[in-house]
């Protein structure tokens, strides 16, 4: 009796640890805007400042985006996501000890660093994600595979304010970040060990895994070189994916950096208070990436990847609008934060589509076009963080928020015009 070959689940064991690397980059990346309320007082930091250290971030995160992917390519996911994990670490690690060495403008300057070195380093984590969804997943779970890893960035993001908050509250602020930081060594050591950037790269796949994840991932695949960028650069779809990422990645950024500070200075909320309250947002968020991956999936196979990847964006884009506008004019505090947690649901349901629609247009060239489709998403923390960190200075909280509506309105147009069918031809 021939016996049917057995089924192994590989690849979403590669998933776990990509949903692992998701969150704990939201986790170091959120930890610092949490611990900003003790650290100004305690380090003689301005507001201004704080705003200054999540634009370098936000600086070396953007930079990298594309140099990253092209590296990733051709080095490998697997070693880049353990050279970028480690960088990220000693980062994180040396935010907390800096104070014992450093005083005054010498500390912000070695703080600016450590920001910037950090960005540079999570630069790769979603770029080269990208590319390894795309190899161990089949093209109908693309969407619903980064809208459950973007899940697990919100489900970070949504851990850090309580968590750090709650800390700092018993530790001090540089005790919570140091000790949140440590779990980041194992989760990087465990993926040198087990992680490959393809299946026919691991021992453990079965050949009906493989079925399975089909054979659209080409055997040979050479790195893209100067004159392949350059046409994906130029590509007319591309251009119009990054202009949408980095239009919604203002009402992003808003919601992601600056609820915890809106809630102690424009709400007047507690410290503790806001800290648990500012985790709410990121967890609708969560909830919306993963519905909207699972979303787009279903409207992809019903209606063709051209409206099915238009779908939900041109429906939850506006509806964000909507809701940050009724947020930020609610007169309860609790109001507020409901109006903002559901407009940040409804922002992150797109992240499937837009993340999907990168892989669909790149094809074997994936981690670039993410890569520069990211780089506007961080273009748009890189405008948006000074001009948030000046207004909040100025208690101009409802202009910034207002800003933020016309963004989620100026990327629901833009998907309009962007033709998912059309991939970016190869040199």
């Amino acid at each position: 009796m021939i016996r049917a070959a057995p089924a192994s689940w590989v690849r979403w064991k590669i998933f776990a640890f990509l949903f692992g690397f998701g969150f704990i980059a939201y986790l170091q990346q959120k930890s610092i805007t949490v611990a900003a309320e003790p650290m100004m007082p305690q380090l003689g930091l301005s507001q201004l400042q704080i705003g200054w250290l999540e634009q370098a971030f936000v600086i070396g995160y953007t930079v990298f985006q594309i140099p990253i992917g092209a590296l990733a390519e051709r080095f490998g996911s697997r070693r880049a996501l353990v050279v970028m994990g480690l960088t990220a670490f000693v980062a994180m690690i040396l935010t907390p000890v800096a104070p014992s060495a450093f005083h005054g403008v010498q500390l912000f300057a070695v703080l600016l660093v450590l920001q910037l070195l950090l960005g540079t380093a999570q630069a790769a984590t979603f770029p080269v994600s990208a590319g390894l969804f795309r190899a161990w997943f089949p093209p109908h779970r693309w969407a619903y595979v980064v809208g459950l890893q973007t899940m697990g960035l919100q489900l970070g993001a949504a851990a850090t304010p309580p968590l750090i908050a709650t800390l700092m509250n018993s530790f001090g602020w540089r005790n919570a970040l140091f000790w949140t930081t440590l779990p980041a060594l194992l989760l990087i050591g465990w993926w040198a060990a087990y992680g490959r950037d393809s299946p026919c790269q691991h021992a453990g796949v079965s050949p009906q895994e493989l079925q399975d994840i089909g054979d659209h991932v080409e055997s040979v695949r050479p790195a893209a070189g100067a004159k392949q960028v350059i046409r994906i650069l130029a590509n007319r779809n591309v251009l119009l994916l990054f202009f949408a990422y980095l239009s919604m990645n203002y009402a992003f950024y808003l919601l992601g950096n600056w609820a915890f500070l809106y809630l102690v200075q424009e709400r007047h909320l507690s410290v503790l208070e806001s800290g648990w309250l500012a985790g709410v947002p990121p967890l609708a968020a969560a909830v919306g990436s993963g519905l909207g991956g699972l979303l787009t999936g279903l409207a992809c196979k019903r209606f063709g990847v051209l409206a099915g990847y238009r779908l939900v964006p041109l429906l939850a884009l506006p509806t964000a609008a909507a809701l940050l506008w009724l947020g930020v004019n609610a007169t309860g505090a609790y109001w507020a934060v409901a109006a903002l947690a559901l407009c940040f649901g409804c922002i992150e349901l797109t992240e499937g589509a837009f993340w999907g629609a990168a892989m669909t247009l790149g094809r074997r060239d994936t981690m670039i076009v993410s890569g520069f489709m990211n780089t506007g998403g961080s273009l748009a923390g890189a405008i948006g963080i000074p001009v948030v960190a000046y207004l909040s200075g100025h208690q101009q909280w409802t202009t910034a928020f207002n800003i933020g509506v016309g963004a989620a309105l100026v990327a629901a147009f833009a998907w309009v015009a962007i033709r998912v069918e059309e991939p970016v031809a190869r040199c």
